[in-house]
């Protein structure tokens, strides 16, 4: 009993406060520079490892340096990442299947907006959808069956009509088009540049075309050239002040793309 009192009589230690803002991990970051200027991609292998895996192994191959953004639709979306820099073609990979949902431990998604239906909020920079809260129960591993949601500067992999026939065309959005979850891939979110992807020469298939003149995955420049910057934590609170102040502003029409993840230049 004596020691019991003792413990109790311990001051309480505080948990230490969640940081507001999080390093760009270099790892997973894809650097494009293209004709109007540099476009960096938080990937997600945790939604789409495959794909991660396909962007990243090409990139490395240098298939897509030199290649046009084929297909630009204002509003929608940049197209790219064909070697015959036109719809249908393909790597010398072979073509990867669906991974168009995936299963998120629990408090891996911070959600931003809860429904009896659904809910809605970000993994990272990326934001992302899932099963409401009494299907999520009902999960046998206690994970949430959840999927990328397209928003502005989501990344996906483009695909013909069959939907295991991902290869190694990417998309960028220009706009939000939720139509596209869970029937294409999601592999990252702009985290720089979406500006650049805004600004992309427009046409089916444009006629000047921009292009991406080399593309890499940040850990393989020299430390000197690899972007610093930093992202918006997700968990902590200027990103809850953030998410309050846009849904007030936005009321009852309030989505998860309404909200844009702040980046800045690392100090």
């Amino acid at each position: 009993m004596r020691i019991a009192a003792a413990l109790l009589a311990l001051p309480l230690i505080a948990a230490a406060p969640v940081p507001d803002w999080r390093p760009l991990d270099p790892a997973n970051a894809l650097v494009i520079d293209t004709t109007k200027g540099r476009i960096v991609v938080e990937m997600r292998p945790d939604f789409a490892p495959k794909a991660v895996e396909r962007v990243t192994l090409l990139a490395r191959e240098g298939v897509y340096d030199g290649l046009l953004f084929h297909r630009v639709i204002d509003g929608f979306v940049d197209q790219t990442g064909n070697p015959n820099n036109k719809d249908g073609g393909t790597s010398s990979h072979p073509d990867l299947a669906p991974e168009f949902s995936f299963r998120l431990p629990a408090g891996a998604l911070t959600p931003v907006r809860q429904a009896s239906d659904g809910v809605e909020g970000f993994v990272g920079a990326s934001p992302v959808a899932g099963v409401g809260a009494e299907e999520a129960k009902r999960s046998p591993d206690g994970k949430l069956r959840a999927w990328g949601a397209y928003c502005p500067g989501t990344a996906g992999m483009g695909r013909q009509a069959d939907p295991g026939t991902s290869n190694s065309e990417i998309f960028f959005m220009r706009g939000p088009s939720r139509r596209l979850d869970r029937d294409y891939t999601v592999w990252g979110q702009v985290v720089q540049g979406l500006d650049v992807v805004r600004a992309m020469a427009v046409g089916e298939p444009p006629a000047a075309p921009d292009k991406m003149i080399r593309v890499r995955l940040a850990a393989d420049l020299p430390a000197a050239e690899q972007p610093r910057l930093e992202i918006l934590n997700e968990n902590g609170p200027a990103f809850a002040a953030l998410v309050a102040k846009t849904r007030k502003a936005h009321g009852a029409d309030f989505s998860v793309c309404d909200v844009q993840v702040p980046v800045r230049p690392a100090p």
